[in-house]
Formats: C-alpha cells, sequence, structure tokens
C-alpha cells in the first residue's frame, strides 16, 4: 500500500504552487528575450502587425504591401497590440512578449487540465514543471511567430473546458461553450491544425479510456460546442472569403499541398520525440516503457490514456509527409505528465524503487554532472566575447554550473535522491536562460566573416532610408530584409528598355542586388535622374553570401 503523501512536499499549497509555476515560467520565457537573432517565420509576422499598426487593416492584413492570407491572424493582431501599446515596432524583446505570455498560459493550462486528469495534484504540478521547462517548450515559448504557441495554448485550455463538462453529473453548457469558443481561438491562430494534432488525439483517448458513457450523456453540450467553435473560428476566414474568394481558394490550395509536398520526411523522422523534453528525457522514455511504467503510475494517473494520448498524436503526426522539429509540440503536455508522474513515483524513496529504478537515477544524475562541467570548459573553449575568465559572467556560470555537477555527484555517490535529480534539472534549464542565453548572439555570429554590414546598421545610419519612400529593383527582398528595412518595400519593375514609372515624385531610396547605374533605366529617363550611391549591405554571415546596394534616386534638377 502507498502513502498518498509520501514524497509530498510541505509547500504543496496550490497557491504556492502557482507562484513557483509563475517564477519558472518567466525565467523559462522572459529572461534574455531579445538575445535570439530574429526568425523567419518571426519576420512575417512582426512585418505584418507593424503595418497594422502603422495603419493597415486589422481584417486584411498585409505583409509587404500585399494581402497576407496564408496565416490565420490572431497571433499577428497580439504583436500589433502590443506595438500600439508600446510604440515599439523594433525590439525583439518586447514583441516575443506574446509568445511568451502564450506559453506560460499554455504551462497553467495545462496544470489545470492535469489536475483534472491525475489522482494525485502533486503530479500535476510536476507535469507542468517538466513541460515549462522542456527543451521544445523553451525553443516555441521564446520564439515570436506566435502561431505554434497559442494555437496549442487554447487547445490545451480547451481540453480542460472539455473535462470539466464530461465530469459534470448535470448540465454542462456553460464549460461546452467556453471549450467551443477556446477552440475557435485556436482555429484563428493557426487553421485546423491543433484540432488535428490535439483535439481529436485526446478525444480518441478519452473514449479509449471508457469515457463513451460521460460523452452520450453530454452528446448535446458537445454539439454546442462544435457549433461555437465553428462561429468563432470560422468568422474570419469567411469574411476573406467574401472579399477576395480566388486569392483565398489559391492560398488554401498552396497550402494544403505544401502538407504534401514540402519539407517531407520519413516516416521515423519523430521517433526521437522523447529528446524534445529536454533535461527530463530519461522520465519520458521510462514513463513510455509500459510493463516497466504502467505499473508504477497508474496510482498517480491515467496511465493508459495518456499513453493512447502520445501515440494517437505521434500517429497522425507522422501521416502527414510534411514535418519539422516544431510540429512535436501537441506531444509534449501528454508526454510531461507521464515524465511527471516517474518522478512522483521516485519521489517515494528508494523503499519503493527497484535496482533498476536506482540504476537510471543515477544514470540521469551522471547526465547532470557531466553538463555541470562541460559547460564552463566549453565556454572556455569557444571563447565567446564576455565570457573568458577574466570576466564575472564566467566564474557565475561556472560557480552555477560547477555546483550542479558537484550536487549530481554527491547525489551518486550516496543513494541516489530523486528530489536532487529534480532540482539540478530545474537549475539546470534556469541557468541556461538566465546566463547563457545572452550568449547565443555571439554564438550565432562565432564563425561570421569580420566587418560585416547588415541592413539595420545601413539604415540607422541613413535617416532618408527612413523618410523617403521605398522601393526594391525588379526582385522581392528577404522578409528579414524588409523586417531590418523598417517598412514595406515594395518591387519596381524596370528595364533598360521599358519600366513603370514610380507612382511617388523623386527622390526615393532603390535597393538593388547590383550596383546602380544610368544604363539600368531607359533612355529616355537617363537625362532626368541623378544616381547618388548611399551604402551596401551584407546578405548573409559571409561576405561570399553576396551585397545588396542601397542608391538614392532623385530628379536632375533638385538641390544637392
Amino acid at each position: 500500500m502507498i502513502d498518498s503523501d509520501a514524497g509530498r512536499p510541505r509547500w504543496s499549497s496550490p497557491w504556492v504552487q502557482a507562484l513557483l509555476l509563475a517564477v519558472l515560467c518567466y525565467f523559462c520565457f522572459f529572461i534574455n528575450l531579445e538575445a535570439q537573432e530574429i526568425g523567419l517565420m518571426e519576420a512575417r509576422n512582426f512585418v505584418a502587425a507593424r503595418e497594422i499598426h502603422a495603419g493597415g487593416s486589422w481584417l486584411l492584413p498585409t505583409m509587404n504591401g500585399e494581402l497576407r492570407l496564408a496565416k490565420p491572424p490572431l497571433p499577428t493582431w497580439l504583436v500589433a497590440v502590443v506595438m500600439n501599446l508600446t510604440s515599439n515596432t523594433t525590439d525583439l524583446g518586447v514583441l516575443r512578449l506574446p509568445s511568451a505570455f502564450g506559453a506560460s498560459l499554455l504551462v497553467f493550462g495545462f496544470w489545470w487540465l492535469a489536475r483534472l486528469l491525475a489522482s494525485d495534484r502533486f503530479t500535476a504540478w510536476l507535469g507542468a514543471v517538466v513541460l515549462a521547462t522542456s527543451l521544445l517548450m523553451l525553443t516555441v515559448g521564446r520564439d515570436g511567430n506566435g502561431w505554434d504557441v497559442y494555437c496549442y495554448c487554447f487547445m490545451v485550455w480547451a481540453l480542460a473546458a472539455l473535462v470539466k463538462g464530461w465530469q459534470s453529473p448535470v448540465r454542462a453548457f456553460g464549460w461546452f461553450g467556453l471549450a467551443g469558443v477556446l477552440i475557435g481561438l485556436s482555429v484563428l491562430s493557426k487553421g485546423p491544425v491543433a484540432p488535428y494534432g490535439m483535439l481529436l488525439p485526446f478525444c480518441a483517448s478519452w473514449l479509449w479510456r471508457g469515457g463513451w458513457a460521460a460523452a452520450k450523456r453530454h452528446l448535446p453540450e458537445a454539439a454546442w460546442a462544435v457549433v461555437v467553435a465553428l462561429i468563432v473560428g470560422g468568422a474570419w476566414p469567411l469574411f476573406l472569403y467574401s472579399k477576395h474568394a480566388s486569392e483565398v481558394a489559391a492560398v488554401a490550395h498552396n497550402e494544403s499541398t505544401a502538407w504534401v509536398e514540402r519539407h517531407v520526411q520519413p516516416v521515423w523522422y519523430y521517433w526521437s520525440f522523447p529528446v524534445f523534453t529536454g533535461v527530463w528525457v530519461v522520465a519520458a522514455v521510462a514513463a513510455l516503457a509500459w510493463r516497466f511504467a504502467r505499473p508504477r503510475l497508474q496510482r498517480f494517473l491515467p496511465y493508459t490514456q495518456l499513453f493512447a494520448w502520445v501515440s494517437i498524436t505521434l500517429v497522425l503526426l507522422t501521416l502527414i509527409p510534411e514535418k519539422k522539429e516544431r510540429y512535436l509540440l501537441p506531444v509534449l503536455p501528454p508526454l510531461a505528465l507521464l515524465a511527471g508522474g516517474m518522478l512522483r513515483f521516485w519521489l517515494l524513496g528508494p523503499n519503493h524503487q527497484t535496482r533498476l529504478d536506482r540504476r537510471l537515477l543515477r544514470l540521469w544524475g551522471g547526465l547532470f554532472a557531466v553538463v555541470g562541467v562541460g559547460v564552463p570548459v566549453a565556454l572556455q573553449v569557444i571563447h565567446l566575447p564576455g565570457y573568458h575568465a577574466q570576466f564575472l559572467m564566467y566564474w557565475g556560470c561556472t560557480a552555477v554550473f560547477g555546483g550542479i555537477a558537484i550536487w549530481a555527484v554527491w547525489n551518486l555517490v550516496r543513494q541516489p535522491q530523486a528530489s536532487v535529480i529534480l532540482a539540478c534539472g530545474i537549475l539546470v534549464t534556469v541557468g541556461f536562460t538566465s546566463l547563457l542565453m545572452g550568449t547565443y548572439p555571439q554564438w550565432q555570429r562565432r564563425r561570421d566573416d569580420p566587418g560585416l554590414r547588415p541592413l539595420r546598421t545601413v539604415v540607422s545610419q541613413h535617416p532618408e532610408c527612413q523618410k523617403l519612400p521605398v522601393f526594391s529593383l525588379n526582385e522581392e527582398m528577404h522578409i528579414k530584409w524588409i523586417w531590418a528595412a523598417q517598412r514595406p518595400v515594395p518591387v519596381w519593375h524596370v528595364s533598360p528598355t521599358e519600366g513603370n514609372l514610380l507612382s511617388v515624385p523623386l527622390p526615393v531610396i532603390v535597393y538593388s542586388s547590383h550596383r546602380l547605374q544610368r544604363e539600368s533605366f531607359p533612355a529616355s529617363w537617363r537625362k532626368n535622374v541623378k544616381i547618388a550611391p548611399l551604402d551596401s549591405f551584407t546578405i548573409g554571415h559571409k561576405v561570399s553570401d553576396g551585397t545588396w546596394h542601397v542608391a538614392k534616386l532623385e530628379s536632375l534638377d533638385s538641390p544637392d
């Protein structure tokens, strides 16, 4: 017989746990939020939000002046709200706040869901801790694209509302109506992705566990949830279709074919999915070993349902030819709760552990010891600026990670304690985000050629690039460059024989992949236009990647 209070800390009050979870989310998702360079999806989201902030349409967002129909607008709206509130359109740390808050809300929504599913509430809290500090969650929660984190954030809360409804002994139209609203918001965040990747597997696992009776009893409320979800999630697509039917049909065709033609990977691409739990990989792998884990975990949580949830999600994701690592996000919640259950069992103490349990704990502690020793050594080898032996930051990292290594080794030479392993996992994660995440820009640029000149530097040094109309000559600029240009950059098609007259008077700024010469323009223009080279910018991390040129076009009769 297992004591239900064994291994449970004295601070098991929900309010204390909520505070600790909030502090952990702060360190995981908010510290050094500005460190990482802007990514492709982030640039698209931020450019579209910037154009809304500049006076564009909220219902018909644009990206570089063209309709942005490929992605639902909710994450872009949230960034635009932040821009309006802060009047800041350039600080990556500020613009990533919606994603960081979304990740935190996802963690707290999952904690609520886990409390509804698990018979032991401390296990639910451990699952939320594992989810917050998982590698993939850290990556997605600190990325400003927003589409991934918000679609699953709303869906996790929707699942919790559904469970509350199913568990109700009476009619629960309120809970199911709330679930419908949240599902609709998820659709407005990334279309049908979360209903397919999370809602469908969860409902299947719920029925597998034996939820048929509750599902039948609340069938009218479930129908009500579907109606509400269709209204909320379908309102914007229907409005869009009423305004731009042909464009919507083309985008829908392109997006659907992308699932089978772009980023195609083999069926075994996702087999390494436990690795994305990061520091909790040992517990995650152990929790997936049915014969080993089920007898240990089923007293704390519905093991069969969670195992089915993980398995069905993985199968559904594998069926889609297009595969990316971040698409594994819907696997993390059930896997995190299973890993939390494994931790909960090990926290019962040595009296409940077998030799295999103790070996796994020793292996896990050994990995933390290697990480604790390896970080200071790696900083010395890599020679990142500001992290040499003569800098305080280096010694701070050495103290933290060296302390983790000493604690882990001390735990190895005695009876391994799961509480020490839990603390080491949290400390490693917090140490990386708070002490090492600031080195990420230097790490990304460690092999850059010297003397690179990015577009953002050129724009900051030439005020006319922000004041005069700007154009890209004959080819579309990469979206990251458009973000760096701090404004839309439409394409101007022109050749030595013909060209479209500009709709704005000179002077204008022109970006071009080649050095502008008078021969680049029709002969009828050359006598009226003066080309004044301003600058150039490099387009990659190597000079060999190429250079674009910046010039100012003026009328010959304009004053110098």
